[in-house]
Parts: C-alpha cells; sequence; structure tokens
C-alpha cells in the first residue's frame, strides 16, 4: 500500500514538473511576441514619418498579402492612391518610384501586424491543446487575442480617416492606435514577467513603493498617447526651441485655449498638444527620479532599488532623445529613435511594476 501510495506521488510530482516545463516555454513565447510588438511600434512609426500610412487605400485580410507583382498591377494601385486628397494636395508629382517606396512601408506593417496575429495565436492553440495552461491565464491569453483583433480593427478605422475630406490620418485615431499597441506590449511583459517569480523582498514603504511603480506605468502609457497626438499633428515641427515656446515656459492662454469648444484644444491645438506632452515628460521624470530616491532610502541594495534606478535612467534619456528631436526639427532617425525608446522605457516601467507586485511589506 505504501509502494502505491509512493507510486502515485512520483506520478503527481512528475506531473507537476511537466507542466512548469511547459510554462517555461509559454514565457519565451511571450516575450518574442512583445519583441514583434515592440518591432511593429516602430515600423509605425516609420510609416507615419515617411507619409506611407495612406498609400494602401483597401483593407484585403487575404488577397492583401501579396504586393503587386507585375507594372500593370503597381499602376492599378497608384492609381487609387491617386484618387484621395493626399496625392492631390502633398504628392502631386510623386513618381511610380516613390509610390513603391511608401507602399512597401505600409505593406510591411500590415504583414508584420499579421506575423504578430499568427505568433500569438497558433503557440497559443498549441499550449492549449496541451493542457497546460492554468484557466485564469487562459482568460488572460485570450484577452490579449481579442485586444490584438481590436488593434487589427482600429488600425484600418485610423487610416480610412485620411482617404476623404483630409490629406493624413485623424491624430486621435493615430494616438489610440498607437496607445493600444503599448497596452498590448504592456500586458505581454506583465504575463511573462510574472511567469518566472522569484523570492520575495521585503522593505520599507513596500505599499508607496508598489503604488510609484505603476504610477510610473500609467504615466508612461499617457505619455505614449500625448506623443502619438504629437506626431499626428506634426506638433514636433513647431516651437522647435527648449525649453522655452516661442520665449515662453506657459504659452499664452488664448494660444492654448484658441479653440473653441476648449476640449478641441486637446487634441486639434498644435500649441497646447505640444504643450501637454511637454509637462508629462517633466512630471514622468520627477516621478521616476522621486521613485528611485524613494527606493534607495528604504529599500537600499535591494533589486528593486537598482530597477528603479535604470527606469529613471532610462526616462532620463528618452526626455533627451525628445529634445534633440525637436530642436533638429524632428529628423527621421532621431523620430524614430524616440518613438522606439519610449518602448524600452515602457518595458522596463513594467518589468519593475510586475517584480514590485511581489514585494512584502
Amino acid at each position: 500500500m505504501t509502494s502505491i501510495g509512493n507510486m502515485g506521488a512520483v506520478r503527481v510530482a512528475a506531473s507537476a514538473g511537466q507542466g512548469a516545463g511547459s510554462l517555461r516555454g509559454v514565457r519565451p513565447w511571450l516575450w518574442s511576441v512583445a519583441t514583434l510588438v515592440f518591432l511593429m511600434v516602430v515600423v509605425g512609426g516609420a510609416t507615419r514619418l515617411t507619409e506611407s500610412g495612406l498609400s494602401i487605400t483597401e483593407w484585403k485580410v487575404i488577397t492583401g498579402i501579396l504586393p503587386p507583382l507585375t507594372h500593370e498591377a503597381w499602376l492599378v494601385e497608384f492609381e487609387k492612391y491617386k484618387q484621395i486628397p493626399q496625392y492631390a494636395e502633398l504628392f502631386p508629382t510623386m513618381t511610380l518610384g516613390q509610390f513603391q517606396t511608401i507602399f512597401f512601408w505600409e505593406w510591411g506593417h500590415r504583414i508584420l501586424g499579421r506575423v504578430i496575429g499568427l505568433a500569438f495565436a497558433l503557440p497559443l492553440a498549441f499550449f492549449w491543446i496541451r493542457g497546460v495552461l492554468p484557466r485564469a491565464l487562459k482568460l488572460k491569453l485570450v484577452g490579449l487575442l481579442a485586444l490584438g483583433g481590436l488593434q487589427g480593427a482600429v488600425g484600418w478605422w485610423m487610416v480610412k480617416s485620411g482617404l476623404t475630406g483630409r490629406v493624413e490620418v485623424a491624430q486621435e485615431r493615430l494616438a489610440i492606435h498607437l496607445l493600444l499597441a503599448s497596452i498590448t506590449l504592456t500586458f505581454l511583459i506583465w504575463l511573462a514577467v510574472g511567469l518566472k517569480p522569484k523570492a520575495a523582498e521585503a522593505m520599507h514603504a513596500a505599499s508607496r513603493l508598489k503604488a510609484t511603480s505603476i504610477a510610473l506605468v500609467v504615466l508612461t502609457l499617457a505619455q505614449i498617447g500625448l506623443g502619438g497626438l504629437v506626431a499626428g499633428l506634426r506638433a514636433g515641427y513647431t516651437y522647435n526651441t527648449w525649453p522655452l515656446m516661442d520665449g515662453h515656459f506657459i504659452p499664452p492662454l488664448e494660444n492654448l485655449g484658441r479653440l473653441s469648444p476648449f476640449w478641441a484644444n486637446l487634441v486639434d491645438n498644435v500649441t497646447t498638444v505640444q504643450f501637454n506632452h511637454r509637462m508629462t515628460a517633466y512630471a514622468l521624470f520627477a516621478l521616476a527620479l522621486w521613485h528611485a530616491f524613494d527606493a534607495l532610502r528604504n529599500a537600499p541594495r535591494t533589486s528593486a532599488a537598482k530597477r528603479a534606478i535604470v527606469v529613471a535612467g532610462l526616462v532620463a534619456c528618452q526626455a533627451v532623445i525628445g529634445i534633440v528631436t525637436l530642436v533638429y526639427v524632428v529628423p527621421l532617425h532621431a523620430a524614430l529613435t524616440h518613438q522606439g525608446f519610449a518602448m524600452v522605457v515602457l518595458a522596463m516601467a513594467v518589468v519593475h511594476a510586475r517584480r514590485m507586485a511581489e514585494v512584502k511589506a
């Protein structure tokens, strides 16, 4: 009887070990998808900065996988682009070769979106069929899959806004599109980090440090959304001085509130949009510094303090990149670095917040 019991215990232990091994496979999968999302954001930024986002005027889920394969097919696509206001008002002298360049940026962006969908859905089905996913994790992963589908729909909703009546996509839709990608990246990293629990550290002021680490994530996401508005309005091409805007740290109220109703200034007023982006950057930098000093004071020589210092350092670097991008009037390489590095800041802030969630008071 004892032997049978021992054999059962061995089988249970083996099963638990197998499940743990399978979950270890889930973690690199989630990190891989997070890397693809990061790449997607960078390619999306290049698509916006090169004015490529409206080059494909239709959304074809299956047939859109292949680009035009003949000269005649390219001419057909070019003619479709010529029908929208952007071509007539901004690029009336564009050649077929120039069109092909912007087409491939947008096509690559859409193909990468499909790749991300497959890279998430197929392994999810594999892990699901193997029965290694806990119920709570299944629900979260299905939620992420739905979020990815929503992102695709929002992307087309954004593109449609620029096909008639204007020469670019609506900046608020662009900001929502970027913010959704950032939220997706946030949840991917949160889940991936949580699948490798570490021994919880004990420290003073744990509740406050946890709260401020979460606040850093939220404020970073807000700043990314505001950055989307800046990009959509091309607000970076104005007020190209720092720290003053046209000689003022705080622009006159008549400039900040010149549109009616007042809330329209938050999304349509170049002055207000850039000002909000600047002020939120200062707030994020101040919070990151305060959090780092707080962690050093209350949790010296801990991994939490080290991570807090890294987050503050990354925020400082991002601020410098932003200032350089502004002062040099948004050169492509600087603007792409600024957008990509924002995802680096977000990723580190999420890793830090997730680890802080394990801290004991």
